[in-house]
């Protein structure tokens, strides 16, 4: 019968009461061992606010380092006179569960942002969530990665895999290492550049859009010439209309469908050297 590993820090305001008046940051690291380092995991990271950093290591744990900075209020002296101000640490908690090489990650950090920054094993399946005062960065993965972002940018840095990638108010840039030849992928930003870049070799089927931006592309695209396409709904009793403005095409014959899409901002299709 597997049970389930939870790992968790609290760093409580006694413990911090002393530096609570000239630090404002809290800082410290939590290492969660996985059941079957030998076997493939996932890790699961949400917040609501802060920033995400993934990086590989060599080693077999995860590796969780936390820190926020508390923001700093001005005091109010009215009425304060010969009065001793009492300041409360509200500490850092943060919470890693494990249980059959399944990690979730997630913390406190509705109340003030936290950053939090992971080593882990190179090979994983990924899912990464931030909404506010952050963004979210991944360097030297192999897998399948989901990650969201609100008000935030999304960095990839060679990676090796498929990536399902959305942000609001920020650019999404990524580089491959290698793809999945077999798994389709999405780029989508409201406000940002899009601007990936795939092996020379990629094979795939394109579907692009931006409203009031460029798409610039380093490939030879077979573009579909059959423009635009429109879509027949029956709506009411009446037919509904519409046509599309997206740009359809192939590289190097076509494959997975990837999706890229903007509203303000431009779509780079690099090409690796």
């Amino acid at each position: 019968m597997n049970t389930i590993k939870k790992t968790s820090f609290l760093l409580l305001s006694i413990i911090l009461m002393n530096k609570a008046v000239a630090q404002s940051e809290t800082k410290d690291q939590i290492t969660v061992p996985l059941t079957d380092p030998t076997k493939p995991y996932s890790l699961t990271v949400k917040l609501i606010n802060g920033s995400i950093k993934v990086a590989s290591y060599t080693g077999k744990e995860i590796l969780i380092e936390a820190q926020t900075a508390n923001p700093k209020k001005e005091e109010n002296k009215t009425n304060a006179e010969g009065m001793k101000r009492i300041v409360a640490d509200n500490g850092l908690e943060l919470t890693a569960e494990e249980n059959n090489n399944k990690v979730v990650v997630h913390s406190d950090s509705w109340k003030r942002a936290v950053n939090l920054t992971l080593k882990v094993p190179q090979n994983g399946n990924f899912k990464l969530h931030t909404i506010n005062n952050g963004d979210i960065t991944v360097e030297n993965l192999n897998g399948e990665m989901e990650v969201n972002n609100v008000n935030g940018a999304i960095k990839l840095t060679n990676i090796s895999g498929s990536v399902v990638a959305n942000t609001v108010n920020g650019n999404i840039i990524t580089s491959f290492k290698s793809v999945d030849a077999k798994a389709p992928m999405a780029f989508t930003t409201l406000n940002g550049n899009v601007d990936i870049t795939f092996p020379a070799t990629i094979k795939t089927n394109i579907k692009l859009k931006s409203d009031d931006g460029e798409i610039l592309s380093d490939f030879d695209i077979d573009i579909d010439k059959a423009q635009p396409k429109t879509n027949t709904a029956r709506e009411k009793g009446m037919y509904k209309i519409k046509i599309e403005d997206w740009i359809y095409g192939k590289i190097n014959g076509g494959g997975p469908e990837i999706m890229m899409k903007n509203m303000f901002g431009n779509i780079y299709l690099r090409k690796a050297k």
